[in-house]
């Protein structure tokens, strides 16, 4: 009997001249799935989620530009719009509308803006602490003048460039970094992102895939009324799931459920910001029961 496919296939897309990169666990006769990592992260850290849904769903998982084996910018302007267009091309390209889409943090906002832009190409929406800055920290930044918000971001950027990559002298010691990262992460999922987010250097040791440059923020202001106009366009069947342990979000928990046409807020006990990580089990019988409805 022969032996099935165990894990995705790597595949290549273009989007403005970059070469990205993505995988795929086949299928491609089921509805079409789309997952989207955060920052600074990876296409392999959904493995869990696409093993358990892969029977029901073609899933699909980009490398966001400049992470996991996606081709990095020449410059630094790893920007919200440009993340939102390389999906559009994945997409487009290889025919997958109407599609779901599981998003988390920076892949959240990510398929929310797309949704908003597309929403007759979205037939159900995840978005795992993906509602962008808190409201405390968009309100602290506007109160920085324009001129000081430029200098900082400068300054930033010079930073940056003066900065490598920082080496691991041992696999061990990256797994180590990320455990210390998420404490909530077991053995065996520290290693499995470890080892697929980093490369081995010609020396021996270790670095992180992800451009530093995808750390900047720009000095320009989130434009959260221009955020809520889109995501009042979304129509599909939504689905906004934070950690209650997590730092990053500080909302009101039902209050952005008010923006969207329908949707529904769900806050996950006993988890920070990697909700799909930290409460695995549980978030699989969530996506799952939201999907299959």
């Amino acid at each position: 009997m022969p032996l099935g496919v165990l894990g995705p296939t790597s595949h290549t897309y273009f989007a403005q001249r970059l070469r990205l990169h993505y995988v795929d666990w086949g299928n491609e006769t089921a509805p079409a799935l789309v997952l989207v990592h955060g920052g600074r992260d990876h296409c392999r850290s959904w493995d869990w989620v696409a093993q358990a849904l892969r029977d029901s769903f073609h899933i699909v998982a980009p490398d966001l530009r400049g992470h996991g084996d996606s081709q990095w910018l020449i410059g630094s302007g790893y920007a919200l719009v440009d993340y939102v267009y390389d999906l559009a091309q994945l997409i487009d390209q290889e025919r997958l509308a109407p599609v779901a889409i599981i998003g988390h943090s920076l892949g959240g906002a990510i398929g929310l803006q797309y949704a908003g832009a597309y929403p007759e190409k979205v037939r159900k929406l995840i978005a795992i602490e993906g509602l962008g800055p808190a409201p405390n920290r968009i309100a602290q930044r506007a109160r920085e003048p324009a001129h000081e918000r430029m200098r900082s971001w400068i300054a930033m950027l010079r930073g940056m460039a003066g900065r490598t990559p920082r080496r691991y002298d041992t696999i061990e010691a990256a797994i180590a970094r990320m455990r210390e990262a998420n404490p909530r992460l077991s053995a065996e999922q520290a290693r499995h992102l470890t080892v697929h987010g980093t490369n081995q250097n010609e020396d021996g040791t270790h670095s992180w895939k992800f451009d530093n440059y995808s750390r900047g923020f720009s000095p320009y202001l989130f434009n959260e009324e221009e955020a809520r106009a889109l995501w009042r366009r979304i129509t599909c069947p939504t689905l906004l799931i934070r950690g209650q342990e997590s730092g990053v979000h500080g909302r009101d928990p039902d209050g952005p459920a008010r923006d969207f046409p329908s949707a529904r807020v769900v806050t996950v006990d006993g988890a920070g910001h990697w909700v799909h990580h930290d409460q695995l089990t549980a978030f699989l019988q969530m996506a799952s029961d939201f999907l299959a409805e």
